[in-house]
């Protein structure tokens, strides 16, 4: 019952969409209709035609000719009405596709980190891509099969009862085996077909995870057990894809097994009425093409349904996605971030990316305007997640963090990030130029200026050793660059923005010490007069911070100055020195 309930509701969904094409639905039919209608008067014109010709010299050549041209007529119309029923159909099916993959796409900008952080990127990425082509091919063929079937099913059904009732029956009391044969099997398959999607997704996101990650996976000999997970992965899609493949491919023999039947029987009872007088030998003919035009929707619709069912299967995915929890909403009353002076408070802050396990508890800081502050601490300490919630990345669980006086829950998100400043030591680069990807933050940035700012970052030089400079075009993630070069790059995008707020999350990390060195002054002139949030490893490039916060499990255990920690020979002094034993 869960089960009928959740496809029930999938569909639903599914209609919803078609809504805006209505006027496409109202033509298909119409077009439907009209295909349904020619193709079944073809057999009454093939009937009367065999009537024309019953007997050696008695064929009567005038009215056959007659008879022709008007099929040839038909033909001609039927084909024209089935082309543009399907150029109706395609409309429908791709741009109900486009919106649910626009919609998916629209969320993930407003899901919550939290359900990046928990789901497989390449998990996500079959649901938008994979799932929903899937779903086209199933919408798309119950358009195009499934108007003209039940069409041609009602159709074929008042012709034949206008030629003879009883052989009709014989069709109607057959024919039901065929819906008991398809529904039996359509229930089975929509299991396998949701299992073999999931599947999908489990393994596209283990391609996408290896393979952007080789390197790595090499470099610690992990190619074996990458190997045998894949493999495992690969054999459990296999079984569910055979299973939903059998239970598919076994409707159209079984429901063709019953389609003989009524054929035959159409066969036996109309050849008994054309012996005794009652049926002209055209008409049985034409009662014979009928049969098959009846049974022949039967075959289309069961294998329209197990293709539904795995339309249906995939859709819900791609629906599942659309549905998830967006990102906690901004107040209504919510204020746009403006002429920021810089000023920072934190007060009794308490937050856990779990519930039963803390992190952060009760927490406090305040930070004057173009205030350093450096972040210090083990791994683990809730450096980073610190980061994450100055950013409204995720939102405290209790107490506030203000800027300006404002708490930031009560800003919108977008003016918030716009007056920091980021700059994290994962970099992350898009398809596209050096020019396109320096400007990201501000897409109106001249040559000029952009240049200005390599050069400050000292990225410049590498650049224009590039094939073509600025212009070079690089790959998702920037394959073809150093690490080092990559951070400069990310590095270069902030140094063009100038925010009044800056956060440099061990933003030097992968930059050789005679580079950093100019950074860290090309830095220190666009911290002036900014409030800075630095994290760092490196002890040495914190030391003109006007405050240290030394973190460890979530608290603030020490702060201050550089100097003023070292006397206090505690917890900073032991890492300092650790660091230059």
């Amino acid at each position: 019952m869960e089960k009928k309930k959740s496809q029930w509701e999938t569909i639903k969904r599914v209609l919803k969409y078609t809504k805006k094409y209505n006027i496409y639905i109202a033509f298909s039919l119409i077009l439907a209709a009209v295909t349904v209608v020619l193709t079944l008067y073809l057999p009454i014109l093939t009937g009367n035609a065999v009537d024309l010709m019953l007997g050696k010299d008695a064929v009567k050549f005038t009215g056959l000719m007659a008879i022709l041209k008007k099929m040839v007529v038909i033909i001609a119309f039927t084909a024209l009405a089935q082309w543009l029923m399907n150029i109706c159909n395609n409309k429908i099916t791709y741009n109900v596709v486009r919106d649910i993959r626009k919609d998916a796409f629209e969320k993930i900008q407003i899901l919550p980190l939290k359900y990046i952080d928990g789901h497989p990127s390449g998990d996500v990425v079959s649901r938008v891509i994979a799932d929903a082509d899937q779903f086209a091919d199933g919408l798309l063929m119950g358009f195009t099969q499934a108007f003209t079937g039940v069409l041609t099913i009602l159709g074929t059904l008042i012709f034949m009862l206008s030629l003879n009732v009883w052989i009709t029956l014989v069709v109607v009391i057959v024919t039901p085996l065929s819906f008991f044969v398809a529904s039996f099997i359509a229930r089975k398959t929509y299991t396998m077909f949701k299992l073999q999607s999931a599947t999908r997704g489990e393994q596209t996101a283990l391609i996408d995870e290896m393979v952007g990650n080789q390197k790595v996976v090499q470099a610690y000999g992990h190619e074996k057990e990458a190997l045998d997970k894949f493999d495992d992965i690969n054999k459990r899609l296999q079984k569910y894809s055979l299973q939903a493949t059998f239970f598919s491919s076994i409707t159209n023999p079984a429901t063709r097994f019953v389609n003989n039947i009524v054929y035959a029987g159409v066969g036996v009872t109309g050849a008994f009425f054309a012996l005794n007088g009652y049926l002209s030998v055209g008409m049985l003919s034409c009662f014979l093409g009928y049969a098959n035009q009846y049974t022949k929707p039967f075959n289309e619709i069961s294998g329209v349904v197990t293709e539904l069912q795995n339309a249906i299967a995939c859709a819900s995915r791609v629906l599942e996605l659309i549905d998830e929890e967006p990102q906690i909403p901004e107040d209504d009353d919510a204020v746009e971030l403006t002429g920021v002076k810089g000023e920072v408070e934190l007060s009794g802050v308490y937050f856990s990316y779990v519930e039963d396990k803390k992190l952060i508890t009760d927490f406090n800081l305040d930070v004057k305007p173009g205030q350093r502050v450096a972040i210090v601490g083990p791994t683990g300490c809730g450096k980073t997640t610190l980061i994450n919630l100055l950013m409204r990345f995720y939102d405290v669980n209790e107490g506030s963090i203000k800027v300006d006086g404002t708490d930031i829950r009560h800003l919108t998100r977008a003016s918030l990030r716009k007056n920091i400043g980021m700059v994290l030591q994962e970099t992350w680069l898009k398809d596209g130029t050096i020019f396109e990807n320096i400007v990201m933050g501000k897409p109106n940035a001249t040559k000029e200026e952009v240049i200005a700012a390599a050069k400050a970052t000292h990225a410049h030089s590498f650049i224009k050793r590039l094939a073509n400079g600025y212009d070079t075009v690089i790959k998702e993630d920037g394959d073809t660059l150093s690490q080092g070069q990559k951070q400069l790059l990310c590095i270069t995008r902030v140094m063009l923005l100038k925010p009044p707020m800056l956060i440099l999350d061990e933003a030097t990390s992968s930059i050789d010490t005679r580079t950093e060195i100019k950074i860290q002054n090309a830095f220190g002139k666009l911290m002036e007069g900014r409030t800075s949030f630095i994290v760092a490893h490196r002890l040495s490039t914190i030391q003109n911070a006007d405050i240290i916060l030394v973190m460890k499990d979530g608290n603030i255990i020490e702060q201050g100055n550089h100097d003023e920690l070292l006397k206090k020979k505690g917890f900073y002094y032991n890492l300092y020195n650790s660091q230059f034993a």
